[in-house]
């Protein structure tokens, strides 16, 4: 059975030179209405306890049309900026949720901008886009298919910090179908020296894109930093080829990511994965550049949008899981377990144990009871002698105070 979910369809877009000016000035236009329908909602609340929702701030915007100092605010197609102002009312609703921080401003220098268009905004036909405000379509290169027969809901245009146009059409997909059921069940323990480490016994060797071209990287920096600080054009330069490096490395990690996650979609059924705090880990100064550029969180969350469509199950096991000292034939925990310790052999059964595939099977085997009996199950032994779980012996921990790998 086919299931609807939303999905975006992203596209590179080349548009002309006054194209380019008439998304710029959007852009502007919906920052400007963002910034000003923010501080009319936090001055509401500081001074008066009062709070506006988004009616108010749509009424408040074609007063602000009206004025002198806004009157170019009717030069740019008005969907996007009242798209600006549900974005806010979003935020404010993750933020009384408890689920975001309270919303920021947005700066003229900021990394993401954008434009969102409804479909009263754009007219899509024969594979050509046109925006409203523009008498020709967008020149877009269609790398891949879009779904038969459907008409996206909204059309998002951005610039990314390289100066690269994309375009992204939403459509509400009815050709996701669930794979097959298939009895795969596999064990991720992810790492720094190896990417992730299947329960197989498999290993993925972990690219480093961003160690391949720190030289590259930093030599740009140094450029950027010796230019004049202002809006100069030597600088712009400097800072897009900044820019470009890190699209670069981004890049490369995304598409690494989506082919090993879609991979372990398709071939399991069952995929068991360790909840890891990594904004905790990032705190480590001596590896959280590593862990960043490993991107365990983009891993994770491809991992699990991706099972979510196709009818698979991904199960993260408890962080406290001493997955790395238990061993994975007899159930013995060890009392310690330095990240030095690549291989060990287990005191009470004599096996030995590459420290990753140990800790993948164990995972795999935390996953199933987890899955069968409840979660926070952990399947070891009482071994006479063997040390009890405490937070301080996690492997976790271990990586919070080790200085290097």
């Amino acid at each position: 059975m086919s299931k609807r979910v939303k999905r975006a369809f992203k596209y590179r877009a080349y548009p002309t030179p006054g194209q380019a000016a008439e998304l710029v000035r959007t852009f502007g236009c919906v920052r400007k209405v963002y910034n000003l329908a923010l501080a009319a909602r936090t001055e509401a609340w500081v001074l008066r306890q009062e709070r506006i929702n988004y009616n108010a701030t749509s009424a408040m915007l074609t007063a602000w049309k009206k004025t002198e100092e806004l009157a170019y605010l009717n030069d740019v197609s008005a969907v996007p900026l009242q798209q600006a102002l549900r974005h806010l009312q979003s935020a404010f609703t993750n933020f009384f949720g408890k689920k975001a921080k309270y919303p920021r401003f947005r700066s003229k220098k900021s990394a993401r901008k954008s434009a969102e268009y409804t479909t009263s905004a754009f007219r899509f036909r024969d594979g050509q886009l046109t925006l409203a405000k523009m008498t020709e379509p967008l020149a877009i290169v269609w790398s891949r298919p879009l779904p038969d027969g459907a008409q996206p809901s909204t059309v998002t245009v951005s610039q990314d910090p390289a100066g690269r146009w994309f375009v992204s059409l939403l459509y509400e997909d009815p050709a996701v179908q669930p794979l097959p059921p298939t009895d795969g069940v596999v064990g991720v323990d992810a790492g720094l020296d190896f990417l992730v480490t299947f329960s197989t016994g498999e290993k993925v060797a972990n690219p480093r894109h961003e160690r391949k071209d720190r030289a590259r990287l930093a030599c740009a920096q140094r450029e950027l930093s010796r230019k004049a600080k202002g809006d100069g054009a030597n600088r712009a330069k400097a800072r897009k080829k900044v820019a470009k490096i890190h699209a670069r490395i981004a890049d490369r990690r995304h598409d690494q990511l989506h082919k090993l996650t879609t991979r372990l979609v398709r071939e399991n059924q069952t995929i068991v994965i360790e909840d890891l705090t990594v904004r905790n880990l990032l705190k480590n100064s001596h590896l959280s550049r590593a862990i960043s550029d490993a991107a365990w969180s983009e891993f994770r969350g491809m991992l699990e949008y991706k099972a979510d469509w196709y009818g698979r199950e991904v199960i993260a096991v408890d962080r406290w899981f001493p997955s790395s000292k238990l061993c994975s034939r007899c159930g013995a925990l060890q009392s310690k377990m330095p990240l030095s310790i690549r291989t060990w052999t287990c005191a009470c059964c004599g096996a030995t144990h590459d420290r990753d595939v140990n800790a993948a099977k164990n995972l795999k085997a935390a996953g199933l009871a987890a899955s069968a009996c409840g979660a926070g199950v952990r399947p070891q032994r009482n071994i006479p002698g063997g040390q009890p779980v405490t937070k301080q012996e996690t492997p976790q921990r271990e990586l919070r105070d080790s200085s290097s790998l």
